[in-house]
């Protein structure tokens, strides 16, 4: 009888974590299709995604019996979608041709931070989420938070609202983009240039270049690939200034290393120099991954939105948003002078 128990436990144990995992990606499918919808597909799976999440958490609450599963995909899966975004990032083409807007870039990600850090402190804003923000603005979106977040040590609904903030306000100025393109005094070049370099997500820069044609688009996504790039070192600096600040804590050792950031450099070297050099890399597979990694990151956002209250939307995100929405639209037009 003990016996038959014992076996029955594992069984049981595997019933929160199949479907607290099942659960995340349904909402995810959710958001997929909500994302269809006239008007709600310029906002993009991922923030549709994070919306229903936040809403169920409000109407029915966390769902406690299945918490095991959404932990895993809030943070395993998460992980795992950061490694498999290395392979967007081509090295040898940013390293090749664009060390001078790399040179820019690194210019736009330290102003991002410090003008989002700046203004959040003179408005007394959540600040976690004004440095989420900030990264987020001034690298790319919803993935550098993802992985700055754990190095910060950010709480999930801080990490949550931070995604759904950058998401949601990267498509608006996106969209302010496609709307200005007509009466702007810039290049097709140059628009690109300047979409690569001061939008938030690489889908934005895609969807507002488009509109300048394929040099505009070339361009924009190679200014937004110096940013992906610059990442890396981005991470290793906030490990350099967490551990300097827990110095005098005794709190050091517990700064793990981000070991998915390991994961995200091999894979972007494996997409720069082996897939379609050493081991053919068909559009069909490149747009295979590319779905999957949109999927895992979507599902991981699930996870982290049902951590979310409206009561921390109001008591959090109000400040945190102002701040980002005036670096955004300085860094909007920074960018537009110096470029």
């Amino acid at each position: 009888m003990e016996k038959q128990l014992e076996r029955k436990k594992p069984q049981s144990a595997g019933i929160p974590m199949a479907g607290g995992i099942a659960f995340t990606f349904l909402i995810a499918f959710l958001g997929f299709w909500l994302a269809k919808v006239p008007g709600l597909n310029i906002v993009g799976q991922l923030a549709c995604a994070i919306i229903i999440a936040i809403i169920f958490r409000q109407f029915f609450g966390y769902p406690e019996a299945i918490r095991p599963g959404i932990a895993f995909s809030s943070k395993r899966l998460l992980r795992a979608a950061i490694i498999l975004y290395g392979l967007k990032l081509n090295i040898a083409v940013v390293l090749q041709d664009g060390l001078g807007l790399l040179a820019k870039d690194v210019g736009v990600i330290i102003f991002a931070i410090l003008v989002t850090v700046w203004i959040a402190k003179r408005l007394k804003a959540n600040p976690t989420i004004s440095l989420l923000l900030g990264v987020g603005t001034g690298v790319c979106g919803a993935a550098a938070i993802a992985a700055v977040a754990p190095i910060i040590k950010s709480k999930d609904e801080d990490t949550a609202i931070s995604v759904g903030i950058i998401a949601l306000v990267g498509t608006v100025f996106a969209i302010a983009y496609t709307l200005l393109r007509p009466i702007l005094p810039l290049t097709d070049v140059e628009f690109g240039i300047w979409s690569g370099m001061s939008l938030h997500e690489i889908a934005q820069v895609i969807l507002a270049a488009d509109v300048g044609g394929e040099d505009a688009l070339a361009i924009g996504l190679l200014a937004k690939l110096g940013r992906v790039f610059l990442l890396i070192p981005l991470c290793f600096v906030f490990m350099y200034w967490m551990k300097r600040k827990s110095a005098g804590d005794n709190t050091a050792a517990k700064i793990e290393f981000p070991w998915f950031l390991i994961g995200f450099i091999i894979m972007s070297v494996i997409g720069s120099y082996v897939l379609g050099h050493a081991i053919p890399y068909p559009e069909e597979v490149k747009s295979f991954v590319t779905s999957v990694t949109s999927w895992l990151l979507t599902a991981a956002m699930v996870g982290l939105g049902l951590n979310v209250s409206l009561g921390d939307l109001k008591t959090k995100a109000l400040k945190p948003l102002i701040a980002m929405l005036i670096t955004s639209l300085a860094l909007s037009i920074l960018v537009f002078f110096i470029i």
